[in-house]
Order: C-alpha cells, then sequence, then structure tokens
C-alpha cells in the first residue's frame, strides 16, 4: 500500500499548543484506536492510506458514512481513522508533526496556529453552525432555578467550556458583548464535556458552554438554553466550526490525493445531508452515545464548500477576540482564494 509522504517532524512550541487548546479523553470514544478503513484488503494495494486525526463528535459523521459507504475507496483513498478527546490541541500539532496527514479541527485554533507561522492549508469542508435560533447543535445552559435569563445576565458569572482560547469562550465572550453585557467580565473554566452537567448542577459554575450530543443530555435533564452563542454572533452566515485541513508539504507533493480526499468528503457531506437517519445511526459506531440520544441529536450543517465569507468573518473574529498574534491572509488558509 503506497503511503503518501507527510511534513517531516518539528518540535511544537508551548504557544500552538496553548492556542489550541487542551482536554480530557471523552469517554463518548469507543476504543481510541484505529476505527476506520474504506476497504476489506482485497483491492488495497491500489487504494492510498491516509491517517486523519478526528474528534468522536457528530461533526464527523459524514466521514463514517463516506468510508461505510465506499465513497473513499471510490476515489482511491483508504482511511486510517485516529480518535483524539483533545481535539485541536492534539490534531493540530499531529498534523504538523506528520503523525496525521489530515486533520480534523476547529477553525479558531486553526487560524491561531496559522497566526504562529504554521501553514497548515484548509482542504475541505466540515461542518457549521444551523443557522437557527434555538435550534443549533452548540449553546449556553444554566439550572432551571438560574436568574440568569439571557446571554446579557452572563456578565460577571462562571461559564465552563470544553477549551479555552477557542471558539467556545471566544464565541460566548463576543455574544455576551454584542447583548449590551461585559463580555470581559465572564470567568471560563475549562471542563470536559461530560463533566459540564454534574459541575453545573453541584453550583460549581453558573452555566455551561455544550455540544452535541452532550447539548441534548444536558436539555434532557432540564436545563434551560440561554443562548445559541454561535447563530447570535453571526446571523447572516452559518458560523464555520471545523474544516479538514493538512501539511503544506503533503498539498504541494501529492496534490492529486488531496484532491482526492476533498472530493471525496464533498460527496461525503452531501450524502448526509440527504440521508439523516443514517447520520444518526452511524454515530452509533464510532461514539457510546444511545440510539435514542442519537435520534434526538441537533446535527450541524455538513458542509460541501467552505465559503471565504465564513473563513474571512472567523479570521476577523479571532483577531477581535485577540486569539492571533498576527494577522493571518485568506489566501495562506484557502489556497487559491
Amino acid at each position: 500500500m503506497r503511503k503518501p509522504t507527510v511534513v517531516t517532524s518539528i518540535l511544537l512550541s508551548v504557544a500552538v499548543l496553548a492556542a489550541c487548546g487542551s482536554g480530557d479523553e471523552d469517554p463518548t470514544v469507543d476504543d481510541g484506536t484505529d476505527v476506520g478503513t474504506a476497504t476489506d484488503g482485497a483491492g488495497s494495494a491500489e487504494l492510498t492510506e491516509l491517517t486523519v486525526g478526528v474528534i468522536p463528535v457528530v461533526d464527523v459523521a459524514p466521514l463514517y458514512l463516506g468510508v461505510q459507504e465506499g465513497i473513499f475507496e471510490e476515489h482511491g483513498l483508504e482511511l486510517n481513522l485516529q480518535t483524539s478527546g483533545q481535539g485541536a490541541a492534539a490534531i493540530v500539532p499531529g498534523v504538523v508533526s506528520g503523525e496525521f496527514d489530515i486533520g480534523f479541527g476547529n477553525a479558531a485554533a486553526l487560524i491561531t496556529a496559522h497566526s504562529q507561522g504554521f501553514d497548515l492549508p484548509v482542504i475541505a469542508p466540515g461542518s457549521s453552525s444551523t443557522g437557527i435560533d434555538g435550534e443549533d447543535y452548540v449553546g449556553v445552559f444554566v439550572s432551571a432555578e438560574s436568574d440568569i435569563g439571557e446571554v446579557a445576565d452572563l456578565a460577571g458569572r462562571s461559564v465552563a467550556v470544553n477549551t479555552l482560547n477557542s471558539f467556545q469562550d471566544a464565541g460566548v465572550r463576543e455574544a455576551v458583548d454584542m447583548s449590551g453585557g461585559d463580555g470581559s467580565s465572564v470567568e471560563f473554566v475549562e471542563v470536559p464535556f461530560p463533566e459540564m452537567l454534574a459541575a453545573l448542577e453541584e453550583g460549581h459554575v453558573d452555566a455551561i458552554a455544550q455540544n452535541e450530543p452532550f447539548l441534548t443530555m444536558t436539555q434532557e435533564a432540564g436545563a434551560q438554553l440561554v443562548s445559541s452563542y454561535l447563530v447570535d454572533i453571526a446571523p447572516d452566515t452559518p458560523f464555520l466550526v471545523a474544516p479538514y485541513f493538512t501539511s503544506a508539504e503533503l498539498r504541494e507533493s501529492d496534490p492529486a490525493t488531496v484532491e482526492a480526499f476533498a472530493a471525496a468528503v464533498r460527496e461525503s457531506a452531501a450524502f448526509a445531508t440527504e440521508n439523516q437517519d443514517a447520520v444518526r445511526e452511524v454515530l452509533g459506531t464510532y461514539t457510546e452515545i444511545s440510539p435514542e440520544i442519537a435520534e434526538a441529536v441537533i446535527l450541524p450543517q455538513y458542509l460541501e464548500e467552505v465559503a471565504p465569507a465564513q473563513m474571512e468573518f472567523l479570521i476577523a473574529f479571532t483577531e477581535r477576540q485577540g486569539l492571533v498574534e498576527e494577522p493571518v491572509e485568506i489566501a495562506s488558509l484557502l489556497p487559491g482564494e
């Protein structure tokens, strides 16, 4: 099996690790090992193997569907899917070092890495907010007894987020500012998604910023939604949460393989959008959520293209929120734009 050339291993700076966040292993992962291939091995000698770093969340369901439906095999690819509960904190360094050929991670962390000089071009679309207030797959919740009734009331309160210095705390802070509150006065506490509900119920924090599938679990426990914060801050263009990216070296040395991956992702995203029942079913193959929760979760938008307007908004957003050290040009993130 031919293995494409990957970026030469280098030592990552502490700054990249800090900017891209941290987190504990997510118990929704089945086993944390190789969780997907595109072939049973019969014709694998003709396929190009790619190691892809992913997060076990609803956002990557199209990738698993694409493997299951043979879409990646049709494009000449075999995927070795490696899961990480740490998200961009592990996946961005993994792509830079060559551990992963391709990564999936939150766009804000990716822009932060670019501002620090790491060339990691976006090669395929991922997921975005639904753009529907009250029906997004991320949101801020408070207990049923809380006196917090709207997002502006979060000023001066504590909010749990999975990762600091990411779209979560930056997004909540911006939503508070836009509503007339003081976003700088919000205290953010890093708490893994699975532990957030307990932290809220035990009074350790005043609010929690949840993502699916934990958002549905939180709602079913009786917590109240106070903000679909990504919709609040990006009402006109759905907020790009996470795309797929690679190293500049791989993109330049093997553009055909990179384009094949991008084409397969686009096809898989279209399939997922048209087959929502299949999306909910495949969630059980790489997470441990129940069929009942899988049926109830709010799914993100699965994108077939990354719109330059979405990336331009994100660059401006990260600059406003102080997540970048140096200005980032859209051409470095979306080559050809």
